[in-house]
């Protein structure tokens, strides 16, 4: 068999260097090997690898640098770094610097050439999506264009060619498993399965089962063989969603299977190799969950290796009305109706509210909308109460702008027009428990009047506060 692909090994142990070239050359690839961060640095220009194995305790130079001055000459370019048993926190701080993967010695065969496989096809794969594609769009089923999203959406095609795990943090309706799902699309191991367990959707004494598999007769009920979890996605993804739900003694059993690549299904005494990357999701703190018992914190240091935060819907602008309007228009088709947008009135009222239950919560107002009424727009009139109710969104400083219901008239005399009128609009929206919908009945406009003036107070504020910033920097 031959792959025709070359690879770089860095090691200055010479009889390291000996048996890790051996491997690879018996398994069909070209190895360049090198026993200095200098020599190294060479060859990778010479020959331009595609992919590079570093250890990091080079006798000349750190290794974590010299892996930034490679991918700083070719980014595409996947890197494998070695450490010693002990000295795991280097391998994430190389990780997040930008290595592809990690082998902690010692490793046997199989795991190298685990590695080197995914490398040189994420690899490959890097290097056509950036011929084919130099501006790709949103990955997988994303919807919005804010910079909150264009800041994932890098973290995602970053990450996606790496065999590092990846912490998905974020609240409930977010889109962490779309996330874990666009990594999965865009990584070497697409065409292998996806696999999603829902940790805090399963009885914990079932969990270990659902994750590793069992044996018929292993337990009481166990009258079928089960396929588990990490068995069923090997080559390919494991996504566990919730992590911080899971069962610490299970806990326990997965941060070996993450140490190892080894699974023991429920029953069983034959130990299996599964080759997969975990991808985890939860929308509690993870510090708290420590501290509370609920999480492991070895387990969260081998599972932190990439953090991605999804952001809430209320912080993605604009964002809010692309998927409002999207879902507006599948969902119109499917249950026959006319509809085409939003009145502004009702894009006002999107854009405003803090969508608690972020995208699922949005998703499921459309839903509403479309199943109990018909027309060219959604209105105000056809959104529940907790839309067309809501107490307006705080302002850019991140406190709500204090307001009385009261407006004493010696208060407004002399002055500017403008001045009075807001302090009128804010008096009438306090009086009202905040609800813009009800003040605007009062005040006898449109509530999407009401709407863009606090938006355009709140621009003021924001960029007035920004001034201030600036300045107190000058001085």
């Amino acid at each position: 068999m031959t792959f025709d692909s070359t690879v770089l090994l860095i090691e200055n142990t010479v009889s390291l260097q000996v048996t890790y070239a051996s491997v690879l050359r018996q398994n069909g690839y070209q190895v360049t090997t090198a026993g200095t961060a200098a020599a190294g640095l060479a060859s990778f220009r010479e020959t331009a690898p595609q992919a590079v194995i570093i250890d990091l305790a080079l006798p000349d130079r750190d290794g974590i640098d010299l892996m930034t001055e490679l991918l700083a000459l070719s980014p595409a370019t996947p890197i494998i770094v070695i450490t010693a048993n002990g000295s795991t926190s280097l391998a994430v701080e190389a990780m997040r610097a930008g290595a592809h993967d990690f082998l902690v010695k010692p490793f046997d065969e199989q795991r190298l050439l685990n590695a080197v496989g995914n490398a040189v096809a994420a690899g490959s794969l890097a290097g056509m999506t950036e011929t084919a594609d130099r501006a790709p769009p949103s990955p997988g089923d994303f919807v919005g264009s804010s910079a909150a999203m264009a800041q994932v959406y890098a973290r995602i095609r970053s990450v996606a060619r790496s065999m590092a795990p990846v912490f998905i943090t974020g609240e409930s309706g977010t889109g962490k498993e779309l996330c874990a799902e666009a990594i999965h699309r865009l990584s070497s191991r697409a065409p292998k399965p996806f696999v999603t367990l829902s940790c805090g959707a399963i009885p914990s004494d079932l969990l270990e089962s659902e994750l590793f598999g069992h044996l018929k007769g292993s337990f009481p009920g166990a009258i079928t063989e089960r396929t588990g979890a990490a068995a069923a996605a090997d080559g390919g993804t494991l996504f566990l969603d919730e992590i911080c739900e899971l069962d610490t003694a299970v806990q326990a059993k997965l941060l070996k299977f993450v140490q190892t690549s080894t699974i023991q299904p429920v029953g069983s005494n034959r130990p299996r190799k599964v080759n997969v990357r975990i991808i985890c999701a939860t929308n509690h703190d993870p510090a708290q969950a420590i501290r509370m018992g609920q999480l492991r914190q070895d387990l969260y240091y081998r599972l932190h290796v990439v953090p991605l935060h999804m952001p809430p819907l209320r912080d993605r602008g604009a964002d809010v009305i692309e998927i409002a309007e999207r879902a507006l228009a599948r969902m119109s088709e499917e249950e026959g109706r006319r509809f085409r947008g939003l009145s502004d009135e009702a894009a006002a009222l999107f854009r405003f509210y803090a969508w608690p239950g972020n995208v699922r919560e949005l998703l499921n107002v459309i839903r509403q909308v479309v199943v109990m009424h018909d027309g060219r727009e959604v209105t105000p009139a056809m959104l529940p109460p907790e839309l067309t109710e809501a107490p307006v969104k705080p302002n850019l400083t991140g406190a709500p702008r204090p307001a009385t219901s009261k407006v004493e008239i010696g208060a407004i005399l002399g002055r500017p027009l403008a001045e009075a009128e807001r302090m009128i609009i804010e008096a009438t929206i306090a009086m009202h428990g905040g609800s813009i919908t009800r003040a605007a009945r009062v005040l006898e406009v449109a509530p999407s009047t009401l709407y863009r003036k606090i938006e355009a107070w709140q621009a003021r504020e924001g960029r007035a506060q920004g001034d201030r910033a600036n300045g107190g920097e000058e001085g």
